[in-house]
């Protein structure tokens, strides 16, 4: 019997999915002691930012959703733009 692949809940809880198969992380240095830092520097932390995709491959692989890649997404649109731009000719 083979092994049951199971995903890591801890990575899964700290990344969102977008539509499009890219990750979105928190930022640190936003729990306490934020007095230390400048008003432009707490609005910046405040929003999500996109993980580097050299990780976010790893990340997915861990979650168990290695099949939604954003390079697929973008291979899938090229590849029905030119069948579109031929049906209207």
């Amino acid at each position: 019997m083979a092994y049951k692949f199971k995903p890591n809940k801890a990575v899964k809880k700290r990344f969102r999915v977008t539509s499009k198969g890219k990750l979105k992380r928190g930022h640190s240095l936003t729990s306490h002691l934020r007095s230390a830092r400048t008003a432009k520097k707490k609005r910046e932390l405040r929003r999500p930012e996109i993980l580097f995709e050299g990780h976010a491959k790893n990340m997915r692989k861990l979650m168990g959703i290695s099949g939604n890649h954003p390079s697929t997404h973008r291979n899938k649109a090229r590849k029905t733009a030119p069948a579109a731009a031929a049906a209207k000719a």
